[in-house]
């Protein structure tokens, strides 16, 4: 920290933020106090962060920062608000100049950073089977032990159903799951399949509860494993086969339904018209589609969700409008029948996730590491407040084919 000084950066930061709902907090115990009551703090713990920021300026920056350790702050939800509700004046080009230079003058002779450890960057055309399993497999391949820490015992990883009534995780995740067969209107002896299974919780509800025979696809080894020995012990894998596969890989088609439960969001603008149409022409006539997938309700001109989920979270993960996803539907000849939408409900789901997350979180460190830990608070986090303020939302679309 040789030569750090923070003096003129407190400054220039008063300056050119004269109303402040937060306050920054600086390694040499000095501060930018607050013009507001109770807003969050953010703790500067090192030169080294702002390194990281002035490297990468942006969302992107500030990410690695706190992956790292080197920024902290003691709200998060707080933070996260301030962040998608704060709007600073515009600089003049003299007030920009004068507060960049005065950050690498608190700088001092810091040496540049890799990237961290848990940062991916792809490569490559976007929605390759390639690419989306390398992205797919930075995502889950952290561990079934990581993620057990905060599912239900069912291990469902997406948006339980509380509307019906439900009050534990538990029984959100099984309402949810028999809520989609319901839709589906299964019957004993039908072909199923589940696009994007994971660990298996559908296609077992489905076979034990319905009877029916069942094809579970992820592109992530790990589930997959975990998916069979979770069939075996149920006693039904004789009806269930999980598959390392991606939806464009499956050749046998007349299924009597499918289901993709978490999926779409993963196809992206490039493949979504293929994916619908892969989809449909598995389906046998009179076929059932039940797509369940979260869509953004702002925002549709951003290519993705923001440079921390891209680098660290969900590369290439972009939801698309609800409109979008039933063109691509429509297009390939299925058509739609009832479309239901479940944001307060994943609002909620995540809020559990979030406690059973923190009164785990030394097993989450010791499992993932630091910094995947700490991009796993914040992100479901983010997650949550992207529900709860109508930045998106979560559709099951059920659909048929003629």
């Amino acid at each position: 920290m040789a030569f750090a000084r923070t003096a003129a950066l407190r400054r220039e930061l008063e300056a050119a933020l004269p109303r402040r709902p937060f306050t920054v907090r600086f390694w040499d115990g000095n501060e930018v106090a607050a013009t507001e009551p109770a807003g969050p703090t953010f703790t500067v713990r090192s030169p080294r962060a702002l390194a990281q920021a002035l490297t990468a300026p942006g969302e992107l920056g500030l990410g690695r920062a706190y992956v790292r350790g080197l920024l902290d702050v003691d709200d998060l939800d707080g933070a996260l608000r301030i962040v998608d509700q704060f709007e600073p004046p515009r600089l003049t080009l003299a007030q920009g100049a004068r507060l960049g230079l005065a950050a690498v003058r608190a700088c001092g002779l810091t040496m540049p950073l890799r990237a961290p450890a848990a940062e991916l960057r792809l490569r490559g055309e976007r929605h390759t089977i390639a690419r989306d399993r390398r992205a797919v497999r930075h995502h889950y391949d952290v561990g079934n032990d990581f993620f057990a820490l905060f599912l239900d015992r069912s291990m469902t990883y997406s948006c339980a159903y509380f509307s019906g009534g439900a009050q534990s995780l538990e029984e959100a995740q099984e309402a949810k799951l028999e809520l989609v067969c319901r839709k589906l209107a299964l019957k004993q002896g039908e072909r199923v399949l589940d696009v994007g299974c994971g660990w298996g919780s559908f296609v077992l509800h489905a076979a034990r509860h319905h009877g029916v025979r069942a094809l579970g696809v992820t592109l992530s080894e790990p589930q997959a494993q975990l998916a069979r020995e979770r069939a075996r012990e149920a006693g039904v894998d004789e009806r269930v086969e999980i598959r390392v596969a991606d939806y464009r890989e499956i050749v046998e088609g007349s299924f009597d339904a499918i289901a993709s439960i978490g999926m779409v969001e993963h196809v992206g603008e490039e493949r979504i018209d293929l994916y619908a149409w892969r989809l449909a022409a598995l389906l046998a006539p009179g076929g059932r589609l039940l797509n369940h997938g979260i869509a953004k309700l702002q925002d549709f001109d951003t290519p993705d969700e923001g440079a921390f989920s891209e680098r660290f979270v969900f590369p290439d993960g972009v939801p698309l409008p609800l409109s979008r996803i039933q063109r691509a539907l429509e297009r390939s000849g299925l058509v739609t029948t009832h479309v239901e939408g479940l944001q307060g409900d994943y609002a909620r789901t995540l809020t559990h996730w979030i406690e059973r997350y923190e009164q785990r979180w030394d097993e989450a460190v010791r499992i993932a590491g630091v910094e995947r830990a700490r991009i796993w608070r914040l992100y479901l986090r983010a997650a949550r407040q992207g529900f709860e303020t109508g930045w998106a939302s979560i559709y099951q679309v059920l659909a048929h084919r003629p």
